[in-house]
Formats: structure tokens, sequence, C-alpha cells
């Protein structure tokens, strides 16, 4: 259906922050949304409510009111009818919940801030409108409270933001004006974090029930309007933004490995990530003679990941992987490449590794190969992790696949050795998999901020 403005139906109505709105307030901004303007501003006040005295912990309140004439017909002010109607109070503690929710309450002392959320003209969404200009007054008051020494660091652990949906003549549409809003069928509101999470979701049936399939459908596009919010949060805040979730990282990176069967395997695991992924070869580093002069397999991935995040600035994953063989004391262990020698061929570590099991007991053949990762960022951090996959040293070389010692590791649970185990399933079991599975979850932790 066409919208009244034109927009796609998962499109957020155009938005403009404007900061330092108020002369007093701490924190203040105007926030508008299409036909949508709210002023939203954060006080610190020096004492919290009766429950939270001689705790050493803050709070979080907030206020919510439109001005008579925000809407096409004149309302009357709260304090001439003597009371907070009913809607008015709900809003303002979802307001207050969703930005506590993202406030560490221990780090600012016993403080409360207020914040108050007013609207000078409503088109819709005014209560999410409210929360994701909230948030960014909120900021600057915290800022200012830690620039001025009154706490340490910032207290402020995501961004957080909320956006209206809705069905609307049969179908969704995202961020509603209040045309659409009055005819909606399905209403929801929506509140999320930089790192994806839910704070709080609002939804009801106006007309007639909705759907799983809706719901889920529903929650997948106020997720992308949200990530479009807090861009935009983000970028109003400006230098702010680092402070509270560090240096943001692009989605490019780039794996430190010359070996072709390594790289299509580990491009093969990390199918699916929203990463631009380079091979050394792509950006012309394949030349780089890089040590391994390391202790472990940690010590290795890590001197590799740094030797090439010199040349770059990408995300940069390296690894080292290798066999550990019990009978051998763990041997060739870190010197798996090069067991025979340091130009030795997979066939000729093999054939040495054989030589070296020809009187071992099958009971005692007993292996398991590691892989340890290693990611560097731009800015320096870095993280290791490790996977293992446990099997036993076959007595002969079985199987066609892979590379390396694969044709001698039987693997446990498997009885085939991982030369004979198709690829797909040796890249769901593998100690690179393992890895490279605990690597994702700890990347996309650091990178979804």
């Amino acid at each position: 259906m066409d919208r009244i403005d034109g927009r796609q139906f998962d499109e957020i109505r155009p938005v403009k922050i404007t900061r330092n709105y108020t002369k007093y307030a701490q924190g203040s901004i105007l926030i508008e949304m299409g036909d949508t303007k709210v002023i939203c501003t954060a006080t610190v006040e020096d004492k919290v409510p009766p429950f939270l005295r001689n705790t050493g912990k803050g709070w979080i309140n907030a206020e919510y009111s439109m001005l008579p004439m925000a809407t096409g017909n004149r309302k009357i002010r709260d304090a001439v009818r003597g009371k907070i109607d009913g809607r008015t109070q709900e809003i303002q503690r979802f307001i207050g919940r969703s930005i506590r929710s993202v406030v560490n309450l221990d780090k600012i002392g016993e403080r409360t801030i207020w914040v108050d959320c007013d609207v000078i003209q409503a088109d819709g969404g005014t209560r999410t409108a409210s929360i994701t200009g909230a948030f960014i007054a909120v900021a600057d008051a915290i800022h200012k409270m830690r620039r001025d020494g009154l706490i340490k660091e910032m207290p402020i652990k995501s961004f957080v933001s909320a956006v209206s949906i809705g069905v609307v003549g049969g179908e969704i549409l995202l961020d509603l004006c209040y045309e659409e809003d009055s005819t909606a069928i399905v209403d929801m509101n929506v509140v999320m974090t930089n790192r994806g999470e839910f704070v709080e979701v609002q939804g009801a049936g106006e007309e007639r029930p909705f759907s799983k399939e809706d719901l889920y459908r529903m929650l997948d596009i106020a997720e992308k309007g949200n990530r479009d919010l807090i861009k935009i949060q983000k970028e109003a805040l400006g230098e702010i933004t680092e402070e509270i979730i560090g240096m943001e990282y692009s989605r490019e990176l780039v794996v430190a490995t010359g070996n072709a069967h390594k790289m299509q395997e580990i491009k093969s695991i990390m199918s699916g990530l929203d990463f631009e992924i380079h091979s050394l070869k792509d950006l012309g580093l394949d030349k780089i003679e890089i040590i391994e002069d390391g202790k472990s397999f940690e010590h290795n991935a890590i001197i590799k990941a740094k030797r090439i995040a010199k040349e770059t600035n990408m995300i940069v994953i390296a690894d080292d992987s290798g066999l550990e063989v019990e009978a051998l004391g763990g041997k060739p262990g870190i010197f798996s490449a090069r067991y025979s020698g340091e130009n030795a061929t997979d066939e000729q570590n093999r054939k040495k590794l054989l030589d070296a099991m020809k009187d071992v007991k099958e009971e005692d053949r007993g292996a398991r190969f590691v892989a340890a990762v290693a990611v560097i960022f731009p800015d320096g951090k870095s993280f290791t992790v490790r996977g293992t996959c446990n099997g036993q040293i076959a007595f002969e070389e079985i199987g066609d696949h892979g590379f390396g010692y694969d044709s001698l590791f039987l693997v446990n649970g498997f009885g085939e050795t991982f030369a004979q185990i198709p690829s797909v399933v040796k890249n769901t079991i593998s100690h690179r998999a393992e890895a490279l599975r605990l690597m994702r979850v700890e990347l996309e932790k650091r990178v979804n901020k």
C-alpha cells in the first residue's frame, strides 16, 4: 500500500535531533520524528526516593506530558484537572523503565536523574520518540557528571531506542504516523538496545488477534527501525558515543592465513556472518613472512594476528592449530606443521608420526586436535578462544579428503578419520569449528555494541 508520506513499509520517518535545546537542564534535546516533536530534558538531583536512601544507588524517573495544542484538539492540562490520567502514568513508567534498563544505577551515586518529556506536537509515536530522545538527554547529563568529577566512569551499558509498528490495511508498517496509528488493527511498541536485546515489547490486537508469524515479522522490522534510530543517536552524541560503547568497528575482517584449505574451511564455518571476509591474498599480504616462535597455540595465533594488524585497519583473525598425541607427550603440538623439519610436507609429517607410533597399542593411541583463534581489533583490543576434537591415531592412513594429519585421525564417536568424513560434517565437529563458533559469539558480542 502507498503510505501517506510516501515512505517504504520498513522506513522510519525523518529524524532530527537538536542537542542542548534548553539552558538549565544538564541534558536537553528536541527530537523531531516526522511531525512529532518532543522536548526531552534530563536533570540531576542530589537525592533519591526513600526506598534507596543509604544504599549508594541512584534512580531515574520520568515525567511525560502534552502541551494543550500538541494535537488538533486542545487537551486540558493535568494541573487544571487535578490529576494525571492513566495514559500519561503508563507512558511515564514506560520511559523510566526503558532508560533505567541501560544505566548502571550503582555507579551514579545517590542521585535521581529526572527525565521530562514534553510533547509540543503530536503525530503518532510520541512515547517511542520520547524514549529515543530521552536516552540522548540522559547521556548528555551523565557525561556532564563524569566531566565534573561527580562520577568516575560512564555507567551507561548500552544505547536504547524505541519504535512503533503495526498492521494497517493488512500490511505491516514501521513507525506509524497518527493517521496510520488510528486505523491500525494491530499496534505495537518495541524498545531495543544497540546489542539487539529487547527491553520491552508492548503489543495489542486492536480489532483482531495476530499470529506468531505476524509477531516475528513485526519484531524483525522493528529491529531494523531501532538499528536506524540508534545509528542516528550515535551520530548525534558524537564523541560521547565512544565513551559509552568504545570504538566502533567496520564489518570487514581479514583471515591471517595463506593456507587455501584452511581459508576455505574457515569461510565455510563463518558463512552467514555479516562480515566481508578477506584473505591475505585478497589484500596483497600473502608474501609476508611471520615467524611463529610462540610457546603455545594461543601465542602463535596472536603473533600472526598482530603482524597482519600492522598492515590493515581491519579486524584480524588468526589461528594456530595442531595435533597432540598422548603417547608422545603432546607432540607434535605447536610443531605439527614442521614435525619433520622446517619445510616438511604433510606426507613427511604423517610418515614420521606413524613411525613414532608403530609400537603403541590401540588403547594408548589417544590424541586430540587443538585450534586456538586470536582476534585483534583496530584499537589493539584482542581475545583468544580454543577448540578441541578428541580421537585416536590410526595404524595407517585412511581416506582421501582433508589435509595435514586428517587421514590418521580417527574421530571419537565416528569410527572414521577426518579424511573420510564429508567436509560439511567435519566443519561442524572439528577443533577449528568449535574455536570459530566460540570466536563468532564473542566477535558479534563486541561489534554489535
